[in-house]
């Protein structure tokens, strides 16, 4: 077999996606790469078909047990006999599985970093023919990028013992020119093929959010999505664990995930969500960065992330298939403060020495401070998010919630005149809420203490909405007007361009989102579930997905979760809801026209398909 049968007999895929052919005829060539490719672009299949062709076992470094979980038991599924080797298992069934590998059982194996250099696996590694060293999350190996692991160095020494060089595949989603190029020399990749097809995820919808009440904005987001299946970001367990309760109370089905539960608590959570068990999990950022669940239709956070590398990689876990999902991030002031609190109080590096520390942490803070400025502009959010990791596409993307949202040009001089002007003769010492409440006219405990009411620019502002105030200063950090020192006490301090705007020898406009009528058509409930599947039929040249088709789905998908409590696995492991709508509108009648939905291989096809045919000859 070559590739292109590997593709479709195994993933049921007629033609490759941009860049995956040059990585895999690379590896095929004996070619170290390293690819950069974005959540959903199909990373893993630049290795998995590589290792179904080559002479010898693909060892695929994974950081999380559940990554590895889901993508071996995805491999199975489709008809490939793969393993993972971790410390879910019990010392029996990782003896087991050690002696199948040895066996020459299995072509991929999903190994944790940690086990790399235990006696035991060495053992095995040094009597087997490894051909690839698969390293996926690559940017887990520097500690400059946005989720440094010591354990990932392991790879290295690992690699160096081995008797015979194998061929090195890494692979990330997220990585700046700076990481990318720390991964390669760390790894020692060999005159590696760098492959960067780019960072962006059309059928993501960006948006940021500021409500005054945000479990109601969130509540009437989930209202409007029922059945979905999402994940909602919180900063802390504290809020998580509120969050959470809160919408159970509403009657939503949701789980948590955090690193204080129990293990089995986590691992009965995550099945329940995988699972289509429950349609809502609440979580920190220690959920999701190895679930592999492709129907996740939308990732709300709560409260915005500590940097861009976190944010894009947490709300990248919408929309794997490809299908149109929401990436909403629900922003408050108090955000700043907590993840400036968690810069301070790292733990996660004690290993570093006291300088190398101080420039992780002084990185860290410039990082928030470009995710805070996410959080302010009236820009395109998607050309803000490309241009963080060195892309410049047009600036208009038509799919976030700046573009397309009405604005209205204000003149906003004598605002940001009287701030700067505060910041000025109060001695540049104070942080954003005290220069706020100062020109405010606040007649706070702290405003007396500092004796700001004798600032000669104390309530001058007073009848201009704090909200608004806050705006101005954001739109001068944006401008260069002013800025926020990156430390624990953020000093508004003033800037070279400040003196031209104190002495009003320049004008600030500024984008200001324009009132909606109260009478505005409010969302359909469900509805954008419908159009997506109304897109994927214009997609087919199908002129619409009808209420008979509507109904097929239905029952697909009722067969499809059947199938899969049956077999224990998640039901987007047994077809896509991609693959089910493709079978509403095709409406193959043989094993032979299965075969050309996209996403059916002939194990599929031949597993499953005359289960499906019959259900679609029940609805003919």
């Amino acid at each position: 077999m070559d590739k292109q049968q590997v593709l479709k007999e195994y993933f049921g895929y007629d033609g490759f996606r941009e860049g995956q052919e040059e990585l895999m005829d690379a590896v095929l060539s004996s070619r170290d790469v390293l690819g950069i490719m974005p959540t959903g672009a199909g990373k893993s299949l630049c290795f998995q078909i590589p290792a179904l062709l080559m002479e010898g076992i693909t060892l695929v470094i994974s950081p999380l047990i559940s990554l590895m979980k889901d993508q071996v038991e995805a491999l199975n599924q489709a008809g490939v006999h793969a393993a993972y080797l971790n410390s879910s298992l019990t010392p029996g069934q990782y003896r087991k599985a050690l002696g199948l590998a040895a066996a020459g059982r299995y072509k991929l194996i999903y190994v944790a970093p940690e086990r790399l250099v235990t006696e035991a696996f060495l053992d095995f590694a040094l009597h087997a023919s490894i051909a690839m060293v698969a390293v996926d999350e690559a940017h887990c190996v520097s500690q400059w990028g946005q989720d440094f692991r010591p354990s990932y160095l392991k790879i290295v020494e690992f690699v160096k013992r081995l008797p015979r060089r194998p061929v090195l595949a890494a692979f990330t989603a997220t990585a700046t020119k700076e990481v990318r190029e720390d991964v390669a020399a760390i790894l020692t990749l060999r005159d590696p093929l760098i492959r960067i097809t780019g960072f962006d995820r059309p059928n993501l919808y960006f948006a940021v959010q500021s409500p005054k009440d945000k479990y109601g904005t969130l509540k009437q987001y989930l209202n409007l999505h029922p059945g979905e299946s999402g994940i909602i970001y919180c900063l802390t367990r504290k809020l998580e664990e509120e969050v959470c309760v809160r919408l159970r109370s509403d009657g939503i089905s949701a789980a948590r995930y955090h690193a204080g539960l129990s293990d089995e608590e986590r691992r009965r959570n995550q099945e329940d969500f995988i699972y289509d068990r429950v349609s809502v999990m609440v979580a920190t950022n220690a959920f999701g960065m190895g679930i592999d669940k492709s129907n996740v239709r939308y990732v709300i956070h709560y409260n915005m992330p500590k940097n861009m590398e976190s944010y894009y990689q947490e709300a990248g876990r919408a929309g794997r298939d490809g299908e149109p999902s929401d990436c909403i991030l629900l922003y408050g002031g108090q955000d700043v403060v907590t993840n400036q609190l968690f810069i301070e109080n790292n733990r996660d590096n004690e290993e570093l020495g006291g300088q190398e520390l101080a420039l992780v942490q002084q990185r860290d803070r410039e990082r928030l401070k470009k995710m805070t400025f996410y959080c302010f502009t009236r820009e395109c959010l998607r050309d803000y998010i490309l241009r963080y990791f060195g892309e410049y596409p047009a600036s208009c993307c038509k799919n976030c919630g700046n573009c397309l949202s009405q604005f209205e040009t204000a003149d906003v001089t004598e605002t940001a005149k009287g701030i700067a002007g505060c910041v000025k003769t109060s001695g540049q010492r104070y942080g954003v809420t005290v220069i706020l409440d100062t020109i405010h006219g606040a007649n706070t405990a702290k405003i007396r203490s500092y004796r700001l009411e004798q600032n000669p620019f104390y309530g001058c502002l007073s009848k201009v909405p704090i909200y608004r105030l806050r705006q101005v200063l954001n739109h001068l950090q944006l401008q260069g007007y002013l800025n926020v020192t990156a430390d624990a006490y953020a000093v508004v301090k003033l800037t070279e361009l400040s003196e031209e705007l104190i002495r009003g020898e320049v004008q600030v406009l500024m984008k200001l989102p324009r009132e909606e009528p109260e009478d505005k058509k409010k969302p359909e409930k469900g509805g954008k579930a419908r159009r997506r599947r109304q897109s994927l039929a214009a997609e087919l040249h199908a002129e619409a997905f009808t209420e008979k088709e509507e109904k097929l789905f239905e029952e697909l998908r009722a067969l499809r979760m059947k199938i899969a409590k049956e077999e224990h696995v998640p039901p987007y492991v047994v077809f896509s809801d991609k693959t089910l709508v493709h079978l509403c509108i095709q409406k193959p009648a043989s094993q032979e026209e299965l075969l050309e939905i996209s996403g059916i291989g002939a194990f599929k096809a031949k597993k499953y398909g005359k289960r499906f045919l019959e259900c679609m000859g029940n609805q003919a």
